[in-house]
């Protein structure tokens, strides 16, 4: 029987995760949340970016490949 704990579900990303998590560089992710497109959350001096908004900021784009 084994004793593996099961991975906690990540719920807050850091940015540097969020650009992993979205394929897209650091940079973006920072400019993106500057300009009011990614929402995230303060605590203390963090930046922190909830699950959700990376799902409805993913969703919000689209192919251009038309």
């Amino acid at each position: 029987m084994s004793t593996a704990a099961m991975p906690v579900p990540r719920i807050l990303y850091r940015p540097e995760d969020a650009a992993a998590a979205l394929s897209l560089g650091r940079s973006t992710i920072y400019e993106l949340m500057a300009a009011g497109q990614l929402h995230f959350v303060k605590c203390g001096r963090a930046r922190r970016i909830h699950h959700n908004e990376l799902e409805r900021f993913a969703a919000t784009l689209t192919d251009h490949a038309s």
